[in-house]
């Protein structure tokens, strides 16, 4: 029962990072949607914005998201599973990371502003609890059977004496 629960964190954790990334560069992406759209006009069907600027996106979300993996390994050991926990961390971490880092695409100056970079943490840290954060601990069970009532203990009555 707790190794089959220990497999599927280790399936799920790095899919729930990887989902994650994929959101914050859809935000990213989103937020910044007409410098991208001018990419696509400069050139043959906007191969540069799928070739060039689409990996460029993945690569620095990811890296910018690492102190993320601190928390989720708190998460993960304390089984935290609230979704709140895991926004918060995702924007901390992206702000974390973009102070700690700077800016990693220079030449298209997308991750340089500090309040898109916070939502995109804070929406790759939803989109990790859609996967993973829910069920986060590998040794306390989601779905755990609920103990019954306890009944409360029987007194005997009380016998007034006259």
């Amino acid at each position: 029962m707790i190794l089959g629960r220990f497999l599927m964190r280790l399936l799920l954790v790095p899919l729930g990072g990887c989902i994650a990334i994929c959101a914050a560069m859809v935000f990213v992406m989103v937020a910044q949607w007409n410098r991208v759209g001018a990419l696509g006009h400069d050139d043959i069907s906007g191969l540069t914005t799928f070739f060039v600027v689409i990996p460029m996106l993945a690569v620095a979300s990811g890296i910018m998201l690492l102190p993320g993996i601190v928390t989720a390994l708190i998460a993960e050991a304390f089984a935290i599973r609230s979704w709140m926990y895991h926004a918060a961390c995702g924007g901390l971490a992206a702000l974390v990371g973009l102070m700690t880092i700077g800016p990693l695409d220079a030449d298209y100056d997308f991750s340089n502003v500090p309040l898109i970079v916070v939502g995109a943490g804070i929406a790759a840290g939803f989109a990790y609890w859609l996967v993973a954060g829910w069920s986060a601990g590998f040794w306390k069970p989601v779905f755990a059977p609920v103990p019954p009532p306890t009944s409360p203990p029987v007194t005997p009555p009380v016998q007034r004496t006259q």
